[in-house]
């Protein structure tokens, strides 16, 4: 890029969310509303991208939780990004934080290495903790763009449709697209998603999909476990991945080859998850739903379904708060 063009895009959110709108269609809403501006084409030949290269700065969702904000970090690769920031308040960056350092004297006192490493973090977090500081962006900063984004105009998902991660769409435009298999996992995860697709296939039976289920991490999946949400699942017909990456590498495991796939992982490019596989991205939730019709909802299905996590958001979306769990504190208590 010239040398005199800002380096930075920002993103700013306003206003709230609406009912059955996930930060997964958040996600989808950036390159969605940068093609509305015509900062970005589908279309290869000629493409524009005004992300590409620069450093892609979010606003607007300061009260998310860490790992929520890192939904939306983690897809800025897709748009071709050098970087992300999320401004955040100090709380959930303080909440995490505290979480990590348990977490690390865990580690020590469970024989991992390098110790001297993992104390030297230690003490630079705690030593945040008593003087938190974050950064921020100038008031006078200028950008190569600023995209707007009203939360009051998402009503419903937004995916990323075959097999392009900037190609999207509304639920509306899409639904009753026969689904063939469903991912549920990769980096694009938290152990809340996980609780709400178990929630919406609470006795669940003899699905028409093939459901991949693999959780990020071996703590998520031994926390889901304990929790029975293995079993909701399990029992529903989902195949139990080993923890990692699964499908979303394509050298792990593939789907049938020519199957249409509804995916949570972090991109859907010709052939990555199976040969000639055809590939929708979005939530977790929509997957669970996707899973449970064998094909994409219509909006009014999903916003139906979505209802049923209303009432136990509170325990679905809590994350691993290592400080308040007992395996982790007691070992931490002796390092």
């Amino acid at each position: 890029m010239p040398l005199d063009m800002p380096e930075s895009v920002l993103v700013r959110f306003k206003g709230k969310m609406q009912p059955g709108v996930t930060l997964r269609d958040l996600v989808n809403a950036i390159p969605l509303y940068a093609i509305k501006a015509g900062l970005l084409t589908v279309e290869k030949k000629g493409k524009k991208n005004i992300f590409s290269g620069r450093i892609l700065e979010i606003e607007g969702l300061p009260d998310l939780k860490v790992e929520q904000a890192f939904e939306l970090s983690d897809a800025s690769a897709e748009r071709s990004a050098a970087g992300c920031t999320v401004h955040l308040n100090k709380e959930p960056i303080q909440e995490y934080i505290t979480s990590n350092v348990t977490m690390m004297k865990w580690m020590i006192a469970n024989g991992y290495a390098d110790a001297r490493t993992l104390a030297r973090r230690i003490a630079a977090q705690e030593a945040w903790l008593k003087n938190p500081q974050l950064l921020k962006g100038d008031a006078d900063a200028e950008y190569a763009a600023v995209i707007e984004i009203d939360l009051a105009d998402i009503h419903e998902p937004i995916l990323a449709c075959p097999n392009d991660p900037d190609d999207v769409k509304t639920l509306s435009e899409v639904a009753g697209a026969k689904i063939d298999e469903v991912f549920i996992g990769s980096c694009m995860t938290n152990i809340g998603h996980f609780r709400a697709a178990s929630k919406l296939m609470e006795g669940k039976r003899d699905i028409p999909v093939r459901l991949w289920i693999a959780p990020p991490t071996k703590m998520d999946a031994k926390q889901l476990s304990d929790e029975g949400h293995y079993g909701i699942l399990g029992g529903a017909g989902a195949r139990m991945e080993m923890p990692g990456c699964s499908l979303c590498m394509g050298n792990q495991a593939q789907v049938k080859e020519g199957a249409t796939v509804f995916s949570t992982s972090t991109r859907n490019f010709p052939n990555r998850l199976g040969k000639n596989s055809n590939v929708y991205l979005g939530s977790a939730e929509l997957a669970a739903i996707c899973s449970k019709l064998g094909r994409i909802p219509s909006k009014a299905e999903y916003l139906a379904d979505m209802g049923v996590l209303t009432a136990a958001s509170d325990k679905v979306y809590q994350y691993l708060n290592f400080d308040k769990i007992a395996d982790y504190t007691e070992a931490a208590a002796s390092v």
